[in-house]
């Protein structure tokens, strides 16, 4: 179970490691939200300048998606112990170290000579914002007690959560434009190097003094290094085949790391990152379910808009990241609307609205022509399927920490958001690997390179369109709001809250 959840006990529960002088709320909440703001920023950054950097390191179409997955992988993998190790040490060292290698890969990757070294410094990035950002919220939940207080520093904090995704696309395409895609994480450096000074002045340093002496690093190595080989497989397999040897020795390496580390965590660990028990609710299990393949779907889908935009669009940087914004502001509507029927109605009616909104666009996405334009074919349906995932974010947050006793609902949260990592990064391994292999058959058919690329982002965008219908029908079995709050498998009644805010 992650300690995480008891970062909402009484304030005995942190305990000072010097008696500081005390700075004012609002500078701790601006640091806290910095550190958020540029762990968000990156995952969305980096996509605009996905062509310019395939052309620079000679990226192959399968390895490109390593410089989005490299990230995503090792963020998801570590999310969970980042935040056990925040209650351990202490939220400002975890956020100094978080912050550290946060940034120094940052300037590592923005001097990459080659693909290796690119993979690795977004990887170190990945690591360094699995801790990073648990302690963002660590400080916040101990800084802010009174809960009027707090809901507003966590509304703050998760606009600019939210704030960050629209920047990433219209500041990846301004520096990608203007100067180099190298800038999309050197940017990172002097915002970093500023927060390293001002969180060493103004974060106190606290600890949780009932935290769990014992953090589950080898459970996050074994679901990381499982996720990693699985998705290298299904890399793979585009080039090799799926009966290769170099596909399957990947494929069963993962499936195997996958199965150790359920047993692991089942059988073995002392305090295991994921306690399998909590899976007998049935709200957790559906929401995690449908998170994955919603994930799959609109998540990886942006990565086919981004290479169709500035492949045979012709699109600049700058005017790609001007396209993804109207999709942020469906992602931020749709929030709105279903952070209010929620409590209304309970999760499962706009959840399934957000899964259905989310398949018709993508499913219109996928009738892209070879040179289409962007107000004709484009802006209705990428702002539909950015539209549902915003419905339904809310409503699987909520499911995911309800019917959780309050000491569980830190692991619920924080696994609802691990899953949206795992969902994108291997929904992305899949898309990509269809998108080219139908590109191939197309082009070995004698089609045009440009109509058979597109072709296979249409494909891709199809297999999106079902996994947003998968997620839908894992949705239904979301279990009625009339039932009791405290049956394993409950959902709240309409109205009830989650036992506390959910993670970012």
């Amino acid at each position: 179970m992650s300690s995480t959840a008891e970062k909402t006990g009484p304030p005995e529960a942190s305990e000072p490691a010097a008696p500081t002088a005390r700075a004012p709320d609002w500078a701790i909440l601006a640091i806290a939200c910095l550190g958020q703001f540029m762990v968000v920023l990156d995952v969305s950054i980096v996509n605009v300048a996905l062509p310019s950097i395939h052309n620079e390191l000679g990226f192959s179409d399968a390895g490109l998606q390593w410089v989005v997955n490299a990230y995503t992988i090792v963020f998801a993998g570590f999310l969970l112990l980042g935040g056990r190790a925040a209650d351990l040490f202490g939220q400002r060292r975890l956020f100094l170290i978080g912050l550290s290698l946060f940034t120094g890969a940052s300037l590592v990757g923005g001097f990459a000579q080659n693909q290796g070294m690119l993979i690795g410094a977004r990887a170190a990035q990945g690591l360094g914002g699995a801790v990073l950002s648990p302690a963002t919220l660590t400080i916040l939940i101990t800084t802010f007690r009174e809960p009027a207080a707090r809901t507003r520093a966590l509304g703050a904090w998760s606009a600019v959560a939210g704030g960050g995704g629209a920047a990433g696309a219209l500041a990846g395409g301004i520096l990608t434009d203007l100067i180099s895609w190298r800038w999309i994480l050197f940017v990172n450096v002097p915002i970093g190097v500023v927060g390293l000074i001002l969180a060493r002045l103004v974060i106190p340093e606290n600890r949780n003094a009932r935290a769990n002496h014992r953090i589950d690093v080898p459970g996050a190595v074994l679901i990381t290094g499982g996720l990693t080989a699985l998705v290298a497989g299904i890399v793979q397999s585009g080039s090799h085949g799926w009966t290769s040897v170099a596909t399957l020795l990947p494929l069963l390496a993962g499936l195997a790391l996958i199965g150790f580390f359920m047993v692991y965590q089942a059988r073995i660990a002392p305090d295991p990152l994921v306690p399998l028990r909590l899976f007998r609710s049935r709200a957790l299990a559906v929401a995690n379910g449908s998170m994955f393949f919603l994930a799959s779907a609109v998540f990886a889908s942006w990565y086919f808009l981004t290479l169709y935009l500035q492949g045979p669009l012709g699109y600049s940087p700058l005017s790609a990241g001007y396209v993804f914004l109207p999709q942020t502001v469906g992602i931020i509507l749709g929030a709105q609307v279903s952070s209010r029927l929620v409590g209304r109605i309970g999760p499962r009616p706009p959840l399934l609205a957000g899964c259905t909104v989310s398949a018709i666009g993508l499913a219109w996405m996928s009738r892209i022509p070879t040179h289409g334009a962007y107000v004709a074919n484009l802006m209705v349906p990428s702002v539909l399927a950015t539209l549902g995932i915003g419905l339904s974010m809310t409503p699987l947050a909520f499911s995911a920490t309800a019917g959780l006793a309050p000491q569980d609902a830190g692991f619920g949260s924080g696994l609802i958001n691990a899953m949206r990592q795992i969902g994108g990064s291997l929904g992305l391994a899949v898309l990509a690997t269809i998108a080219i292999d139908h590109t191939r058959a197309l082009r070995g058919a004698g089609q045009a390179a440009d109509a058979a690329v597109v072709s296979g982002y249409g494909r891709a965008f199809a297999v999106s369109a079902g996994f947003a219908v998968v997620a839908g029908l894992i949705a239904l079995a979301l279990p009625s709001p009339g039932r009791s709050p405290g049956a394993p498998d409950a959902v709240p009644a309409a109205g009830v809250p989650p036992a506390r805010e959910p993670e970012g």
